[in-house]
């Protein structure tokens, strides 16, 4: 199984929702992890977009990258700017991948 990690700055809507979709749609060949270069709680409105669409998160908890039990990947996506400037180093093997979309809270680029 494939170990992937969604990087954001707080941990807070973009990689949770991103562990979210991952866990829903490809929980059975991918193990999905999020975390934040920071600790900003957990978004209510990430909460309940993600359930509008059958998704629940609610269980889902803002943490940092040092929280994870292991860093491990085959790949890291970092979600926005900030988390791919301030992305720490992974073992060679991991790949790293920047996405950085509009930021769900204002709709705004990141």
């Amino acid at each position: 199984m494939k170990k992937v990690l969604f990087l954001c700055t707080g941990n807070s809507c973009r990689s949770q929702m991103a562990e979210g979709w991952t866990r829903h749609y490809w929980g059975e060949i991918i193990e999905p992890y999020s975390a934040g270069v920071e600790k900003h709680g957990l978004n209510p409105y990430a909460v309940k977009v993600m359930a509008e669409v059958g998704i629940d998160i609610s269980n889902h908890h803002s943490k940092t990258i040092d929280e994870l039990p292991t860093l491990d990947f085959d790949l890291v996506v970092t979600v926005c700017d900030s988390a791919r400037e301030r992305c720490p180093l992974f073992p060679k093997k991991t790949k790293i991948m920047a996405w950085a979309g509009p930021y769900p809270k204002t709709g705004r680029s990141a």
